[in-house]
């Protein structure tokens, strides 16, 4: 009988090393081809990253042009440079607009009709308030309280110790109903449709800024418009706070004074409906 079993030499005999593990190994688990994929990816970022980084120097560098790009945080001398600028601004119109009144009525041609309605304006004129005016003025200044919240008195806050739009308003709507024929809040000419705005408690008038003391002038019957002060309500409840808490008030008389014409828009702008 022929045996079963190979000779040792045959090629069925020889084990085959690289293929089946030793008894009791595992086979090391194949390597996973994600490992690559986290450096791929920094690779395409990093450069991203750098040129995003690098425009944005450029433009700074652009833009600052050897400035502060924060400078806008010394928000008061902003305020102050801007007020400065507005003023320059006005005064620049107010001169040529005299030259081209002067130059319209020396070289400009007439007729009737122009001639009609260059009377009709100049009769206008100091109702317009586009005239200088002269007279007896009085003049009343408001003014923050001068102490901290916390030596108030009870029931009373913050707000209470700052001047506010409504008091402003109520001084100039007493002085407008006593039979005032001119104004002026600050250094500024105002008319009956002059608006008056606070935000905090700073002013803000025909695009100008101003802090306290607010001081208003009106040229009139003094006597007249200090009655019309001491009776009306609102200023009254004013003065009930200037005892209560120590805001500022006075009212003097000022004597034979100036005011300059106002030299703002006199057209009216109004709110219109949402269509």
């Amino acid at each position: 009988m022929t045996s079963a079993t190979p000779p040792a030499d045959s090629p069925e005999a020889q084990t085959d090393d690289t293929d089946e593990p030793a008894t009791g190994q595992q086979p090391p688990p194949p390597a996973p081809s994600s490992h690559l994929r986290p450096r791929l990816t920094w690779r395409l970022v990093v450069p991203v990253v750098t040129a995003a980084a690098g425009l944005m120097f450029a433009m700074s560098f652009q833009a600052a042009q050897g400035s502060d790009l924060r400078a806008d945080r010394d928000l008061p001398q902003l305020i102050m440079d801007g007020d400065a600028r507005v003023s320059a601004k006005a005064a620049q119109l107010d001169t040529l607009r005299t030259e081209v009144d002067a130059l319209s009525k020396t070289s400009a041609p007439s007729d009737q009709r122009l001639a009609s309605l260059n009377e009709r304006a100049d009769a206008l004129a100091q109702t317009a308030a586009t005239t200088k005016v002269r007279g007896g003025a009085l003049e009343v200044a408001l003014d923050d309280a001068h102490r901290t919240v916390d030596s108030l008195p009870d029931g009373f806050t913050a707000d209470d110790i700052v001047v506010h739009q409504q008091d402003v308003q109520a001084v100039v709507n007493a002085l407008w109903a006593s039979g005032a024929e001119a104004m002026m809040i600050q250094d500024q000419r105002v008319i009956s449709t002059s608006a008056v705005r606070c935000v905090g408690n700073t002013l803000i008038l025909q695009g100008r800024v101003y802090a306290p003391p607010y001081r208003i002038k009106a040229i009139g019957d003094v006597e007249r418009m200090q009655r019309g002060l001491d009776g009306d309500t609102a200023v009254g409840i004013y003065k009930q706070y200037v005892d209560a808490v120590g805001l500022g008030w006075s009212a003097k008389t000022l004597g034979n004074v100036e005011f300059p014409a106002y030299s703002g828009s006199v057209d009216f702008q109004y709110a219109t409906p949402l269509q």
